[in-house]
């Protein structure tokens, strides 16, 4: 963990903290607290600690009780601890925990975040075991302040989460290092670090994919219903937050208390209607409760998720250090892996900077080779330490996490090439990822838990609809990549003559239908051109179709300002409302009621949130899929191709015809579109691996590795 990233966490969060009652010394106190902070922060670490020894003297005035003591103390502490003074600081920290046990009992999150604190002091002191013997306290306290009441379903303890990541990730870099290198302890502890893992990346994809897949649990329609119903109350109630601290925040000549009162009014019937339907899921699924705020998956209930042939692979990317998990059904691996997120960001930049079309990557991609040698880097750094687990491993599940959330894992290179790239079909030799294994992405490891033991219900039975080819008026363009900007300058609604004037695709409609062709469907279940709206989208019992397709422009929303969300295109109408303005938000997507055993966004894109490096999780048109009902997404990564994108999803649909996984056809479609005989520069990884599978890419597991775990019935 990086001693600055730390330090600068803890200060930051304890300037945040405020008292009621006031003191004499109040003003000098304040004054030496603010002059020590932006010392340290500008690298004057003396004059710090001599301003913060001089507020500490001045709070001698302080009640035992008052918040600002322990926050000097700790303080003060921890620019000891930065300037290497451990007998100094540590004093300071355990007056500072012993102050917060006594003001807020021994279960407080303050209470945590000093036990981190001297977790990290002792850290620092190769003191390994006291730092793990705190760190545990701390990381229990907070795990159970998330898995309780406390941890609210609209979404703040989530955030909350989040805020503590460094406390999870120093506690995974304790256990590595308690096991000093040994098989039996680095076996032992890694079971431990495995769920600290999880606890920090709490990830709201992987919430939507656990809110859909109790859902299924609750096995009956009536109580899915309720569950459902539950769920979108609870998201308006969120909505309704927001909307009253926008309200309240308001000038008061701005302010209008009848709508203010109105938001309040709605506020208090949504938490009466969510009690209600909490009182009868206790009544009639009593396992809700377990299933919707579900601890860490444990490393011995993963392993009887996982066929013979899988394993599933973990990532912790943290400031200084990252850690590997390979994960069998007899056996785990725990290591800890030479690269720091720092270098992990840029290498995946260099990568990103050559794969995506919409970008300057267009003019580099015919005058540079690909660069095999930074993707065999991160395959060397990243991946291979885990190589000798993987012997006999076919499907890869993988937890990607920092920058690696942003690539698609199939370009990374397992050799290097024996020779030099000089022509687009000599990048068909190379030894990509996607050569030796299936891949598919997920969340977080719970994931695995939710999409197979509770997400088995059995899928809608229409075998496919598709929607796509938008009527507009643009010349037509190959990359199905747009900007939210203009669309939506002026508010909620999009500008629907901006819409209209995006550009027109190629060959889309020839790729729904020759899915639809592959599938079987029936007339009527392929929505183009006028037929590709809002409204039909809407009107229409998609919880009947099996595989739903959007084949269409896919627009995020990493820069904008305002209202503006992550959409996909359609046929816009002569004038835009709410209901139809051409747009299908991601709000819109959540609302939807899907049964699907497969969603495909054949748009630019639909996987990072905008793109970006280090993004964290998916975009917000994944989430919103996966809460409507998908059990798996085809996702991308960046602006599609529009040709390569028919040839891969066209011929995925046939590979899966065939038997095979939707994470194994994606693969075979992949291979096949860079052998491409009359389209050499398909081998180009710019045009195959923009796609990946997110979900439940292998349907079948189950019946390689026996019996599926037993899911709780709910009471009927």
């Amino acid at each position: 963990m990086s001693k600055n990233a730390f330090a600068a966490a803890v200060l930051g969060a304890g300037l945040g903290l405020s008292c009621a009652t006031a003191f004499a010394g109040e003003v000098e106190w304040r004054a030496h607290m603010d002059a020590g902070t932006a010392a340290y922060q500008r690298g004057d670490f003396q004059t710090g600690i001599a301003r913060l020894e001089a507020a500490l003297k001045e709070a001698q005035a302080f009640d035992e009780r008052d918040p600002r003591l322990p926050l000097t103390l700790n303080n003060l502490a921890l620019l000891y601890t930065s300037q290497g003074r451990y007998a100094d600081a540590e004093p300071l920290y355990r007056r500072s925990l012993a102050i917060w046990e006594m003001a807020l009992g021994a279960e407080h999150p303050n209470v945590a975040d000093s036990l981190n604190n001297l977790a990290f002091l002792y850290r620092r002191q190769k003191r390994i075991g006291d730092a793990l013997t705190v760190a545990r306290r701390a990381s229990a306290i907070l795990a159970a302040r998330f898995a309780s009441g406390a941890r609210t379903e609209s979404g703040g303890g989530l955030a909350e989460q989040r805020t503590k990541s460094l406390e999870f990730e120093q506690h995974v870099g304790l256990l590595y290092e308690e096991a000093g290198g040994r098989p039996d302890a680095l076996a032992r502890n890694g079971i431990e670090a495995l769920n600290m893992t999880q606890l920090a990346r709490a990830s709201d994809t992987a919430d939507q994919v656990a809110k859909m897949a109790v859902r299924y649990a609750a096995g009956s329609d009536a109580l899915a219903q309720l569950a459902r119903q539950r769920q979108d109350l609870l998201e308006r109630a969120r909505q309704i937050d927001e909307l009253l601290v926008r309200e309240s925040s308001k000038p008061p000549a701005q302010r209008n208390a009848q709508r203010e009162a109105r938001v309040r009014e709605e506020g208090a019937a949504s938490s009466v209607a969510i009690a209600a339907l909490d009182a009868r899921l206790a009544r009639e699924f009593p396992q809700y409760r377990e299933l919707t705020s579900p601890e860490p998956l444990a490393l011995g209930a993963s392993q009887k998720l996982l066929a013979a042939d899988e394993a599933l692979v973990a990532l912790l990317v943290a400031g200084d250090e990252s850690f590997l998990w390979v994960v069998r059904r007899n056996e785990a691996l725990f290591e800890r892996l030479s690269v720091k997120r720092s270098e992990l960001d840029a290498l995946v930049r260099e990568l990103r900077g050559q794969l995506d079309l919409g970008g300057t990557a267009a003019d580099k991609l015919f005058t540079k080779a690909f660069d095999t040698a930074t993707a065999n880097e991160i395959y060397r750094r990243v991946f291979a330490p885990g190589e000798k687990l993987l012997a006999g491993a076919r499907h890869l599940i993988v937890v990607p996490d920092g920058a690696l959330q942003s690539l698609p894992l199939g370009v990374l290179v397992t050799e290097l090439p024996a020779k030099p790239i000089k022509e687009f079909k000599d990048n068909a030799a190379v030894a990509w990822l996607a050569k030796k294994y299936a891949i598919t992405t997920l969340p977080a490891v719970g994931s695995l838990r939710a999409l197979r033991a509770f997400a088995r219900a059995t899928p809608g039975t229409e075998p496919f609809t598709g929607f796509g080819d938008p009527e507009l008026s643009g010349r037509g363009g190959e990359a199905r990549r747009a900007n939210l900007a203009s669309l939506f300058a002026r508010g909620a609604v999009a500008d629907v003559t901006e819409v209209r004037n995006l550009d027109r695709l190629p060959d889309i409609a020839d790729e729904l239908r020759a899915i639809g062709k592959t599938l079987g469907t029936r007339d009527g279940s392929i929505c183009l051109g006028a037929q590709a709206t809002e409204t039909r989208v809407k009107s229409m019992d998609l919880t009947r179709v099996r595989n739903l397709a959007f084949a269409t422009h896919g627009l995020t929303s990493g820069d904008l300002k305002g209202f503006a969300e992550p959409s996909l295109v359609l046929t816009p109408p002569a004038k835009g409302t709410e209901q139809d303005d051409g747009m299908l938000t991601a709000s819109e997507i959540s609302q939807l009621k899907l049964n699907a055993d497969w969603v495909i966004l054949s748009a630019c894109n639909t996987a990072a949130a905008d793109g970006t490096p280090g993004t964290e999780g998916l975009s917000g048109l994944a989430k919103a899929f996966f809460y409507a009902g998908a059990r798996s997404l085809l996702v991308s990564h960046w602006s599609v191709s529009s040709d390569a994108a028919v040839a891969l999803t066209t011929r995925m649909f046939e590979e899966t015809a065939k038997g095979a996984s939707k994470a194994e056809a994606l693969r075979r479609s992949m291979l096949a579109l860079m052998q491409s005989k009359d389209k050499p520069h398909m081998a180009h990884p710019a045009f195959w691996a923009p796609f990946v599978v997110v979900g439940e890419g292998n349907e079948g597991w189950a019946q390689v590795a026996g019996a599926a775990p037993t899911i709780p019935a709910p009471r009927q």
